[in-house]
């Protein structure tokens, strides 16, 4: 079908790069999963190295081929890429939102609690006065709608974002879901933890 330095030089090398993708964006999905103490991360090791050593050893049994070299570096760089914006889609897990706000830190309040989001919030001072801090626990996939919220009530408030690792959650009210993971999930105990 293919001369041979069209396999050499066009074919494998395109092999190479959408091996790498996949093993790449498959080894940061384990990471995040295996921070995440997700019971999914050691298949995805398995399945990532799997992948690796197809890559490696088309470079090796060509090693004279530069082009495989760019490939497999290429095939990296997009690896990363996809893992991320894959990982970002998937929006696993909760974060702690931390708000400081110095004025109409009550409407704001008001606002988050009627999205029906466990809020806690108590008095402090700042440089420049007293501050309100504001404190939720919630599902990385619902961030986006509370800080629309925040940017909509108090546009200047400060906030920083917080990856968590494992939540009680028995006390945290609001729309609360098993987020997106569920649906990648084929099997409920994959994701519970001893």
């Amino acid at each position: 079908m293919f001369g041979p330095a069209v396999t050499t030089y066009v074919v494998i090398p395109i092999l190479i790069i959408i091996a790498r993708i996949f093993d790449v964006s498959i080894g940061t999905l384990r990471l995040i999963f295996l921070s995440k103490g997700v019971k999914l991360a050691p298949l995805l090791g398995f399945i990532e190295s799997l992948i690796w050593l197809l890559a490696i050893g088309q470079i090796l049994s060509n090693m004279t081929n530069w082009v495989n070299y760019v490939a497999f570096a290429a095939g990296f760089a997009l690896g990363n890429y996809f893992g991320l914006v894959i990982e970002n889609r998937l929006a696993i897990g909760k974060v702690i939102l931390r708000i400081i706000t110095t004025a109409e830190g009550a409407m704001l309040l008001d606002a988050l609690r009627e999205t029906k989001f466990g809020v806690t919030s108590m008095d402090a001072e700042g440089k420049f006065g007293d501050v309100k801090i504001i404190f939720m626990v919630l599902s990385r996939k619902d961030l986006d709608d509370v800080i629309s919220l925040v940017k909509q009530h108090n546009p200047k408030a400060f906030y920083s974002i917080e990856d968590l690792r494992y939540v009680h959650d028995s006390m945290i009210p609001g729309p609360r879901s098993t987020g997106r993971m569920g649906n990648i999930l084929a099997f409920k105990w994959l994701s519970k933890r001893k």
